[in-house]
């Protein structure tokens, strides 16, 4: 049978659409595996080109995926181990909010360290709340360290075209934690009608409304909007990744008396002199900690199911709960 290249668009329960040109196809993967997908969640993620073949319809099976670029990856409880989020996008926008939900800076941390390969841009809703002065000093040291940001409001219209001209011409998700307006805002600046949700008033968080990712065309770029979420954790595997997704670590790391120094417990660390000294935010070290000792807080392979279960949610309770 013939072979198809197509762009996977949308994955619900294991079935996908698969667009190639003008058309789309629904499909499921050929057999119960892809025999090159090994220890993900989920082998197929939005964004991700795949070969498929027509078996009806505007049906298809999908034989193999094509090589990432990049991806978006967190690491799934329920399954123990990482999922894919969305791959081969041309940039990851992490919405925020100043107020409900609260502005959560150690959630966009975890934001960074989830993007394999894929630029960040952090984008602030509802800017006609006015952050504390802690908040704001926490969200500009963001642009310090070289990532853009741009205060918008899908209420008021406020810098929507300023937006709009950084996403011209890139494929890009939006992601973040639920109620921030990630699907507000993508109805504003494309015209379209995303399900959207109150926040819950006695928790100060948001409902999650969208279930899966889906990819949606616009005039001038594309847009996948991603199911928001309450609390993220970073994925499992070499712990350098994280260190990486500190700028501020890099230059220093380079003087510490350790190779592939972790910035932790180890001795001479020139990452932690500057904390000390005040040149590196107290806060954001500590969000490193944090991620980092989530990965040790991890159940192994071999621990029953009901242990993993435990130990899982002993971690959230002493780290992921508390910020979130």
């Amino acid at each position: 049978m013939e072979q198809h290249i197509g762009l996977v668009t949308r994955g619900i329960n294991n079935i996908y659409s698969v667009k190639e040109g003008d058309a789309s196809y629904l499909c499921r993967i050929k057999g119960k595996q892809l025999l090159t997908v090994v220890g993900e969640y989920n082998p197929i993620a939005v964004g991700d080109r795949v070969s498929f073949v027509i078996s009806g319809t505007y049906e298809g099976l999908i034989i193999s995926r094509l090589e990432r670029s990049n991806c978006f990856q967190r690491w799934n409880i329920k399954g123990q181990c990482n999922q894919t989020v969305v791959a081969n996008m041309d940039m990851i926008v992490c919405v925020c909010s100043a107020d409900t939900p609260p502005f959560r800076p150690r959630f966009i941390d975890r934001v960074i360290a989830c993007c394999q390969d894929v630029p960040v841009m952090l984008v602030m809703n509802k800017s006609d709340i006015l952050l504390t002065e802690d908040e704001f000093e926490r969200f500009a040291l963001f642009k310090k360290l070289g990532y853009p940001i741009i205060g918008v409001s899908a209420k008021t219209g406020e810098n929507l075209e300023d937006l709009c001209s950084l996403l011209k011409g890139k494929t890009v998700a939006f992601v973040g934690q639920s109620g921030v307006g990630k699907s507000t805002l993508i109805n504003r600046i494309l015209s379209v009608e995303q399900k959207t949700n109150e926040v819950s008033a006695k928790y100060n968080r948001g409902k999650h409304t969208t279930n899966c990712s889906l990819m949606i065309e616009g005039p001038d770029f594309t847009l996948v909007d991603t199911p928001g979420v309450r609390e993220i954790l970073v994925p499992h595997g070499n712990p350098h990744k994280i260190a990486e997704s500190f700028p501020e670590f890099r230059e220093p790391s380079k003087k510490c008396a350790f190779d592939h120094c972790l910035h932790n417990d180890e001795p001479d660390c020139q990452v932690k002199v500057l904390v000390e000294k005040g040149k590196i935010h107290p806060d954001r070290y500590e969000s490193y900690l944090r991620m980092l000792a989530s990965l040790d807080d991890r159940s192994p392979q071999w621990m029953g199911k009901s242990q993993q279960s435990k130990t899982r949610y002993k971690s959230m309770e002493n780290d992921e709960r508390e910020e979130y």
